[in-house]
C-alpha cells in the first residue's frame, strides 16, 4: 500500500514539468490579450440598434409670399420688398418674406395706439382672458403643423419642436388667460394698470415660443403689441398672425411686422413705444439700452407722479427689458449622480444644437471623478444621431444659418490654437445645409475665448475645479449671468452653491427645465427684468 502510493504521488510530481508549457502559454496568451478594465467598457452594437428612417409625414400649406400683419390684415410692405428664408438642413427656398421699412413700423405703431385706446384697454378683462384662452386651443389644435414649421424654419429636431416648443407655447398663453382677470390678486394692495404699445423683438433660435413669452402676458396686462421676429424665421411668426386671425383677436391688438436690424431699429426709435422687450445678443441689447437712455437723458422726467407717468410716452421713455446672451457653468460635484449628469450635460449643451441662451455651454467637473465623467461622455455624445430635422430619430438638426455656423467654427479653431483639445464623434454630416457635429473641448482654461465668449453652438468647453468655492469662483467669473446647473446629493450644497452663483436661473440635478409660472432672465450682460411668473407679469403692468 505504502509502495503504491508513493508511486501516485512520483507520477504526479513526474507529470507536472509536461504540464508546466502549457500552463506558461496559457499565462502569456492572457498577458498578450488587452484587457479593457470594468470601468472603462461600453457597450458596443455596431450597426445593429441604427434606426429606420421616421420621417415627419405632415407638411402644412406654406404661402408663396407673406404680407405684414397690421391693423388686422395682412398688408404689403410700403417698399414693396422681400426676402428669402431657407431651410437650414437643405439650402432650399421655403418662401418669401415682406421686408417692412419705417412706413410700416408707423403704421402697425398706430394701429396698436388705436385698438389700445378705443378697445383692448377699454374691454373687461374677463373677455380679454377668453381671447386668449381661444388663442391657446387653437395653438393645441394646429400644434403639429406649428412644430413642422418650426423645424423647416429654424433646422431644430422634429421631436424637439413637437414635445417641447409646441406644449410651451400652448401652456404660456393658457397660464396667462387665467391671470387677465385676476392681477389685483397678482399684486395686492395695488392697482396694476397697462401700459400701453409694446414693441417686441425676438430671435431666431425658438421663434414661437419667445413670441409666446412676450405676447400672452402683455395682452393679458391689456397692452397691445407690435411684434418683430427674427429675419431667418418669420414664417412661424405669420402663422400665429393667422391663428390671431382665426380667434377673431380686435384688429391692431397684435401687429407683426418682418425684417432685418434696420426693422427693429425702427421700431426700437419710435416715439409711440410705451415698453420695449428684446430677447437676443448681448451686442444688440447694449444698442437697445443706448437708445432708450439717451432718449431719458434728453428728456429728464424729474420726480415720479401721474403726470410724468402720462408723459412717458409723449417724451419718448419707454420701459425696457432685455434677455440677453449668456455662458452657463454646469458644475458636477464628486457626489452627484454621475449617469443622471451625463444627460443633463447632453440636455443642458447640445439641445436645439446648442442655439439656446442658457446653455451649459461651460462644464466644471470636481478633479477626483473628471476622467470618469469625460469617459462617459464621450461614450454618450457618439450615441447621438446628427442629420434630419423632419426626421423623429433625430438628436441633433441642423445650424441655423451659414453666419452662425462661421462663427462656431472660429471660435472653434480659436480654442484649438489657444491649446484645447477638440473631440468629435465620428459621424456622416449631410453634404448640403448647414451642420456641426456635437464637440467637446477638453484642457480648456479661463482665458481661453470659448470659455469666456457665447458660442451658441452644440460646443461644450470642459474644465475642471477642487471645492465649492473654486466652483463659484469660476463659474462667476465672466461677463454674463444668465443660468446655471448644479450636480450633488447635498440639499446644503445646492442652497450654498445657488446663493452664491450670479446667475438668474439655477437648476439643481436637471437642465433647461421651463414653465410659465416661472421667471426667467439674468444679470449683468445677460440683461434685465423677467419672464414668465409673477414677475413677467409685472413687467408689462403700471403698478400704482
Amino acid at each position: 500500500m505504502k509502495a503504491a502510493s508513493k508511486s501516485k504521488r512520483t507520477r504526479k510530481r513526474t507529470s507536472q514539468p509536461d504540464d508546466e508549457p502549457t500552463l506558461i502559454s496559457e499565462a502569456m496568451t492572457l498577458s498578450a490579450q488587452e484587457v479593457t478594465p470594468v470601468a472603462n467598457r461600453a457597450l458596443n452594437f455596431g450597426d445593429k440598434w441604427d434606426y429606420a428612417p421616421a420621417p415627419e409625414s405632415v407638411m402644412p400649406a406654406i404661402a408663396k409670399r407673406y404680407e405684414l400683419f397690421i391693423d388686422g390684415k395682412f398688408t404689403r410692405p410700403h417698399s414693396g420688398k422681400y426676402f428669402l428664408t431657407i431651410n437650414p438642413a437643405t439650402e432650399q427656398k421655403i418662401t418669401e418674406i415682406a421686408d417692412a421699412d419705417a412706413h410700416d413700423v408707423n403704421k402697425a405703431v398706430r394701429a396698436a395706439r388705436t385698438a389700445y385706446d378705443k378697445t383692448w384697454s377699454k374691454m373687461p378683462a374677463q373677455e380679454r382672458g377668453k381671447y386668449l384662452y381661444r388663442i391657446a386651443r387653437l395653438i393645441q389644435e394646429k400644434s403639429r403643423e406649428l412644430a413642422v414649421l418650426e423645424t423647416l424654419d429654424g433646422g431644430k429636431p422634429i421631436k424637439e419642436s413637437r414635445d417641447i416648443d409646441l406644449p410651451l407655447v400652448a401652456a404660456h398663453f393658457f397660464y396667462h388667460a387665467g391671470w387677465a382677470d385676476k392681477l389685483k390678486y397678482a399684486f395686492p394692495g395695488r392697482d396694476p394698470k397697462p401700459l400701453g404699445v409694446c414693441g417686441q423683438i425676438i430671435p431666431w433660435n425658438f421663434p414661437l415660443l419667445m413670441a409666446a413669452w412676450k405676447i400672452a402676458p402683455a395682452l393679458a396686462c391689456g397692452n397691445t403689441v407690435v411684434l418683430k421676429p427674427a429675419e431667418t424665421t418669420s414664417t412661424t411668426a405669420m402663422h400665429l398672425a393667422q391663428i390671431f386671425a382665426e380667434a377673431d383677436l380686435p384688429p391692431g391688438v397684435v401687429n407683426i411686422i418682418t425684417g432685418a436690424g434696420a426693422t427693429g431699429q425702427a421700431l426700437v426709435n419710435h416715439p409711440g413705444i410705451d415698453k420695449i422687450a428684446f430677447t437676443g445678443s448681448t451686442e444688440v441689447g447694449k444698442a437697445i439700452a443706448k437708445a432708450v437712455s439717451q432718449r431719458n437723458a434728453e428728456h429728464p422726467l424729474g420726480s415720479t407722479g401721474n403726470a410724468v407717468r402720462r408723459a412717458e410716452r409723449v417724451l419718448g421713455a419707454p420701459r425696457l427689458t432685455l434677455e440677453l446672451g449668456g455662458k452657463a457653468a454646469n458644475i458636477i460635484f464628486e457626489d452627484a449622480p454621475i449617469d443622471q449628469a451625463v444627460e443633463g450635460i447632453i440636455q443642458g449643451i447640445f439641445f436645439n444644437q446648442g442655439h439656446v441662451c442658457c446653455a451649459g455651454s461651460r462644464l466644471f467637473v470636481q478633479e477626483g471623478i473628471y476622467s470618469t465623467v469625460i469617459r462617459k461622455l464621450r461614450n454618450r455624445i457618439a450615441t447621438l444621431r446628427v442629420g434630419d430635422p423632419m426626421d423623429k430619430n433625430t438628436d441633433i438638426g441642423a445650424i441655423n444659418s451659414r453666419d452662425q455656423l462661421n462663427k462656431i467654427r472660429e471660435l472653434v479653431r480659436c480654442g484649438v490654437a489657444e491649446g484645447a483639445v477638440l473631440e468629435q464623434p465620428k459621424c456622416a454630416l449631410p453634404k448640403k445645409g448647414f451642420w456641426y457635429p456635437p464637440s467637446v473641448l477638453t484642457g480648456v482654461t479661463m482665458s481661453h475665448r470659448v470659455a469666456q465668449e457665447e458660442i451658441f453652438g452644440p460646443v461644450l468647453s470642459a474644465m475642471t475645479f477642487r471645492t465649492p468655492e473654486e466652483a463659484i469662483e469660476r463659474a462667476n467669473n465672466t461677463p454674463y449671468g444668465l443660468s446655471a446647473g448644479v450636480w450633488t446629493d447635498k440639499g446644503s450644497k445646492i442652497f450654498k452653491m445657488v446663493a452664491k452663483l450670479r446667475a438668474g436661473v439655477v437648476w439643481a440635478n436637471t437642465y433647461n427645465k421651463f414653465d410659465p409660472t416661472s421667471p426667467f432672465g439674468g444679470y449683468k450682460e445677460s440683461g434685465f427684468g423677467r419672464e414668465g411668473g409673477l414677475q413677467g407679469l409685472a413687467a408689462y403692468c403700471r403698478l400704482d
